[in-house]
């Protein structure tokens, strides 16, 4: 009896470290949301992994029409201008795995990620892109996101439609579509074995 105590036990000891090797990791979810759709994914990893959750903010933010931030962050783009952020994060180096959550604009890495990838080294780290995108896509930001960290381990990254801002159509993280979307976070997570 004791002996097959003894081997539940052990059984019990080993499946357990290996299902909680990623809860062992000290995360960071870091995420830029203008209409709160990559914030809801960004909750949802949370959820999942656990870690620090981070909204990424600007010194001096983008106006609320969208046209004006379009124009904007086309010429910040075109320029290679990095806006200043008014997000810093001290104590970076007691995380293992950061999650880097943004949309897709112009088809590119947002201006104000870019400028946290410029700003913070991630070199050692995991770092693990997720986006959401008005329906054409990431476009070029996970390239980016590896060109920005070439000694850190980049993961596969996840995307998910998000709001149309353009057509109007903002937070559509409710209800079907947020149990569509954490069905497929989850997926992503355990594919990635960060679940």
């Amino acid at each position: 009896m004791k002996k097959i105590l003894l081997i539940m036990l052990s059984i019990g000891l080993i499946s357990s470290k290996c299902s909680a090797q990623p809860a062992d990791k000290k995360i960071l979810i870091v995420y830029l949301s203008r209409t709160n759709n990559t914030k809801a994914v960004a909750q949802m990893i949370q959820q999942k992994v656990g870690g620090t959750l981070v909204a990424l903010e600007l010194e001096k933010p983008y106006p609320a029409d969208y046209q004006t931030t379009v124009a904007q962050v086309q010429k910040e783009s075109e320029s290679g201008y990095l806006p200043p952020l008014k997000t810093s994060i001290a104590d970076l180096e007691k995380y293992d795995a950061i999650f880097l959550g943004f949309p897709t604009w112009g088809m590119q890495l947002p201006p104000p990620m870019k400028s946290f990838l410029k700003q913070h080294n991630l070199s050692g780290k995991i770092v693990i892109p997720f986006n959401t995108n008005a329906g054409y896509g990431v476009g070029s930001s996970f390239e980016t996101v590896k060109a920005l960290c070439p000694k850190s381990k980049v993961l596969e990254g996840f995307s998910i439609r998000g709001g149309i801002e353009r057509d109007g159509v903002l937070f559509v993280m409710k209800g079907e579509k947020a149990q569509q979307a954490e069905a497929e976070v989850t997926n992503w997570l355990r594919k990635i074995r960060m679940l």
